[in-house]
């Protein structure tokens, strides 16, 4: 990944990355453990898990991707790849988050 590159994966509010995209986000990207929301290195954390690594209700992913998408269009430099957030451990379908994403700015790749 380039340094004007930036890698967005799902998280817990906690920061504990351990499995799937988080994990790779710390070996790979510079996120770090206790950090589950925001930039971090060249990694962004969007919490779709709360606390107690429970699913958080679509609503609040909503808000914390809101937020994603403030930052990438007050970063137009940079590339986000952004991972298919909640679609894992979360088990949401591809069909409840894309709707979030819909008003992405081009420097976010999906």
């Amino acid at each position: 990944m380039h340094r004007d590159e930036v890698f967005v994966f799902g998280s817990n509010e906690r920061g504990a990355h351990g499995a799937g995209a988080d994990r790779c986000a710390v070996r790979a990207h510079g996120a770090r453990y206790g950090v589950g929301v925001g930039r971090a290195g060249q990694s962004y954390a969007i919490p779709n898990k709360d606390h107690r690594i429970q699913t958080l209700p679509l609503e609040r992913i909503r808000a914390y991707v809101r937020d994603f998408l403030a930052y990438a269009r007050r970063h137009p430099a940079t590339t986000f790849r952004v991972t298919r957030v909640g679609c894992g451990l979360a088990g949401y379908k591809d069909a409840d988050i894309a709707p979030l994403f819909a008003d992405a700015p081009a420097n976010c790749v999906l």
